[in-house]
C-alpha cells in the first residue's frame, strides 16, 4: 500500500468515526469491504452523497482493493473497524467482533 493509498484509507476511517451522514457513508463503504455479508454492501450511488475529497478517497481505496486481495484487519486496522462496527452496526457486535477482541464502547 502506497503512502497515498494508506492516507486515503485512514481519512475514510477517521470520517467513519464521526457522526454525520457522510461519516455513515464512509462507514458503509469500509464495512462492505470488511464483511459485506453481515455489515451490508455499498451502493455505488452513495458516492453522490459525499464530498469530492471523500469520494476520491473511496475511489483510491477501491482501486487498491481491486489489485489486492486483503482484508483491513490484516493491515493492522482491526481495532478501528471494530470501533466502526460498534458505532454504526451495534446490533452486530457479537456477530462480527470475535469474543475477547477489543470492542469500542458506546453505540449511536
Amino acid at each position: 500500500m502506497t503512502e497515498t493509498e494508506k492516507q486515503a484509507l485512514e481519512r475514510l476511517i477517521s470520517h467513519a468515526m464521526s457522526d454525520t451522514d457522510q461519516s455513515r457513508r464512509a462507514a458503509d463503504f469500509l464495512l462492505a469491504w470488511w464483511n459485506a455479508a453481515q455489515c451490508g454492501g455499498f451502493e455505488l450511488t452513495t458516492l453522490w452523497g459525499v464530498d469530492d475529497a471523500i469520494a476520491e478517497d473511496m475511489v483510491t481505496v477501491f482501486a487498491w482493493l481491486s489489485r489486492n486481495k486483503i482484508y483491513p484487519d490484516t493491515l493492522g486496522y482491526e481495532a478501528a473497524f471494530n470501533e466502526i462496527v460498534a458505532l454504526w452496526r451495534p446490533e452486530l457486535i457479537d456477530e462480527v467482533i470475535p469474543p475477547g477482541r477489543a470492542r469500542a464502547g458506546g453505540a449511536r
